[in-house]
């Protein structure tokens, strides 16, 4: 039996870079370029004026789209950086044996009927005439059969998608079929006893009903993964707080109505997905283990049980990956002892990152800009408001490395507003934004001064300026420490 299911709020169990190339509006505008490039810090660094020949590379004349270039990042090293990285790696190398490791790599079947073997058609062909026969002769028990013998067939619908009736229901049943190695008989026999939960669960109902609960920082969904995976957030350090954490699990009757409120969301979430014949019909979930009250309250463990068994048993094939961050000490005795039990296909759906690796492993499988800010990234909750950029706006990442300074240079070439976000993950560096104007004798403009910036300070600054000369602006990040930074920004143009 595939060991595949969903948590949702309870603690279940469990690249290349990209290049930072220009977003479809930069390439579709011929005003501005960027270059990002990598200076080697000097020992006690004294803010000048950019070099001559900087200023004269940025007077060049206005270039088409076609001749546009994405972004060359230059890396220089010294013998000392060299050193400091390679105590760097022996740090990480030293948590790495702390925290469980995804076990192979996870590509996700396809639900292209096109892409399925000989062998898996034949299983599919095979269940969807046993399903045909269970609705012509009422074995789902949804309604009661004719009594006057009438061949009506029954109805049955399942996520929003009625069995039999169009293409949609081949890849709920592929999910059936995967969960139970392709064993046609087992199959069908988990989708009645899905179908039966459904009913006396009363899912239907429930979808459309106005439920009252305070988990809207416990679970949530936000963005898409870098293949269109929705992704959902599971906050587990929000039980901390003693008050929420009664309301929630204290008595029989809260958990009921907690087990409730994370199936209808579940259900709303899975209704969002395309169940068309290679559409994205999986959830790649993140589990954020930081304060997590662990599995010693009795009221939770039994909470997680429940929800667990009820997710396994009906909700097949749902989950493309499980990343768990933040991973605290105690978690790893725990996965030591479930692991043994777990199959290698699911062991290899599971990502596991400490504090320190948290955001840097999310950058792997989701871009910056759909990363919300406390993991990382540049997306702030959606209750607040950002006007200049969104979801859609992408953003680029450029390490700089220990003991370097990284500039990106934005070529302007015509009068607008540029507005900018940037951050440094951990920050510890100093950072600061300057504008110089493409003619020679012209003065900088100095944006931000050099400000170091410590790890607890706003996580992502936004600045803005108003370019009335022709000319570029430059972005500069320090890195003074022995360990490699990543450096996320974006920014956008308005003409002025």
């Amino acid at each position: 039996m595939a060991e595949e299911y969903i948590t949702t709020t309870t603690l279940a169990t469990p690249e290349n870079q990209p290049s930072l190339g220009l977003t479809p509006q930069e390439e579709s505008n011929s005003t501005h370029r960027v270059l990002a490039t990598e200076i080697e810090t000097p020992e006690k660094a004294t803010e000048t004026n950019p070099p001559e020949n900087s200023v004269a590379a940025a007077a060049q004349p206005e270039v088409t789209p076609e001749e546009q270039r994405p972004p060359k990042v230059t890396e220089t090293e010294t013998a000392s950086t060299e050193k400091k990285e390679t105590s760097e790696k022996e740090e990480a190398a030293e948590e790495d044996k702390r925290i469980p490791q995804n076990l192979g790599s996870f590509k996700e079947e396809s639900s292209k009927l096109s892409d399925l073997s000989d062998s898996e058609k034949k299983s599919l062909d095979e269940l969807k005439h046993l399903v045909r026969d269970a609705l012509d002769n009422h074995q789902f028990g949804s309604v009661p059969k004719p009594e006057d013998g009438s061949n009506a067939p029954e109805e049955v619908t399942i996520w929003g998608v009625p069995l039999l009736k169009d293409d949609r229901s081949d890849v709920v049943l592929l999910k059936f079929l995967r969960a139970r190695d392709f064993k046609v008989k087992d199959s069908l026999a988990m989708l009645k006893n899905t179908v039966k939960w459904r009913r006396e669960f009363k899912i239907d109902e429930l979808v459309d009903e106005d439920l009252v609960d305070d988990l809207d920082k416990v679970v949530f969904m936000h963005g898409h993964d870098r293949e269109g995976h929705p992704v959902c957030y599971n906050v587990y350090g929000e039980f901390q707080n003693k008050e929420l954490y009664n309301k929630t699990f204290s008595d029989e009757e809260k958990r009921k109505h907690f087990l409730r409120t994370r199936i209808q969301f579940l259900e709303r979430s899975i209704r969002k997905l395309d169940f068309s014949s290679g559409g994205v019909s999986t959830i790649f979930q993140i589990n954020d283990m930081k304060n997590s009250p662990g599995l010693g309250k009795k009221e939770l463990r039994s909470a997680t049980k429940q929800a667990v068994q009820l997710l396994q048993d009906n909700y097949p094939e749902f989950v493309f990956k499980q990343a768990f961050i933040n991973v605290p000490w105690w978690y790893l005795v725990f996965y030591t002892v479930i692991g043994p039990f777990m199959t290698p296909r699911s062991k290899s759906k599971l990502v596991f990152a400490g504090p320190s690796r948290s955001a840097e492993t999310l950058f792997k499988y989701i871009s910056p800009e759909q990363v919300p800010v406390q993991y990382g990234g540049l997306s702030v909750d959606p209750c607040d408001c950002n006007p200049d950029f969104s979801l859609d706006d992408p953003a680029s990442e450029v390490i700089v490395k220990p003991g370097t300074k990284q500039t990106v240079e934005i070529i302007i070439y015509e009068k607008c507003e540029i507005v900018w976000e940037i951050r440094v993950i951990g920050w510890e560096v100093s950072y600061k934004a300057e504008f110089v104007p493409e003619e020679k004798d012209a003065y900088t403009v100095v944006v931000q001064k050099p400000r170091k910036m410590k790890p607890f300070d706003e996580p992502v600054l936004t600045q803005s300026f108003k370019v009335n000369e022709l000319g570029k602006v430059l972005l500069t990040v320090d890195n003074p420490t022995s360990k490699k930074k990543k450096l996320v920004y974006r920014f956008s143009v308005k003409p002025l």
